[in-house]
């Protein structure tokens, strides 16, 4: 009876390790300013925010799904996505009249899941420059969310909206959006999981906005990772604490990783 027991406990350990083993991973690829791409385990590409910005040179990029924060052009130049007549093409934002409203997104797309908060991209409920949006994508059992341009703290009820996160996607460079100091305090918001990911700051290359270093000083658990814009998160993952990785905007490109100007 012992030696059954044993082999039981044996033979579900295994199954337990082999089942963490074949945990969804999805692939994340930076490429300068607010533009992601991420792949999921099953193949679909999701773009945010893509930019044309020509600091960053010539990028193109495929895509299923891209979502656009708003309407500004370092965010929303669709012509770098290489299959955009085919690809479904979402913005949180739309006219009405000669206004800019909200689009609320909260749909399905193949194994995605997408919904929307609408924000301010300052701290004067858009009285500056005007609207943003945050997009909640659900993939592969995570919850990843891109900031766009976020320009203030958030309130109670958008921190409730926006829900668990795992991976964050946020702004650090200040100028047009929250600032590293201000950046600290959305994460301290969220309390993401898994990774945070700085996004939207100066690097050697492109010098418009402020680096990274406000955002890194004195936070635990940074790495740095300067020859590649690629990470690969394990969706089974269980970190003791986050860790905010900085990556290149180009795989070997010179200028990113955390470089200021």
């Amino acid at each position: 009876m012992a030696r059954y027991i044993s082999a039981l406990m044996v033979g579900l350990l295994a199954f337990s390790t082999a089942a963490a083993a074949e945990s969804p991973k999805v692939v994340i690829r930076w490429h300068g300013q607010s533009f992601f791409e991420v792949i999921s385990s099953q193949g679909t590409r999701i773009v945010f925010d893509p930019q044309n910005l020509e600091e960053f040179g010539q990028i193109t990029v495929p895509a299923d799904l891209v979502l656009i924060s708003h309407l500004h052009s370092d965010h929303n130049a669709v012509g770098v996505i290489a299959n955009r007549d085919q690809a479904r093409i979402i913005s949180g934002l739309k006219m009405a009249g000669k206004k800019v409203e909200w689009n609320p997104v909260d749909e399905k797309f193949r194994d995605v899941h997408v919904r929307s908060v609408g924000v301010y991209h300052d701290d004067v409920q858009g009285a500056e420059r005007g609207k943003n949006t945050i997009f909640i994508v659900d993939v592969d059992g995570l919850h990843i969310v891109h900031l766009g341009d976020l320009g203030h703290l958030l309130s109670e009820e958008q921190v409730k909206e926006i829900g668990p996160v795992d991976v964050l996607m946020i702004p650090v460079g200040g100028v047009y959006t929250i600032n590293g100091s201000e950046a600290k305090q959305v994460v301290e918001q969220l309390k993401p999981r898994l990774d945070i990911l700085p996004m939207h700051y100066g690097t050697r290359n492109f010098d418009a906005l402020l680096p990274v270093d406000e955002f890194l000083e004195d936070q635990k658990n940074v790495q740095r990772l300067p020859n590649t814009n690629e990470l690969v998160i394990d969706s089974g993952a269980k970190p003791a604490q986050p860790a905010i990785v900085v990556l290149n905007w180009r795989k070997g490109a010179a200028g990113g990783a955390g470089e200021g100007k």
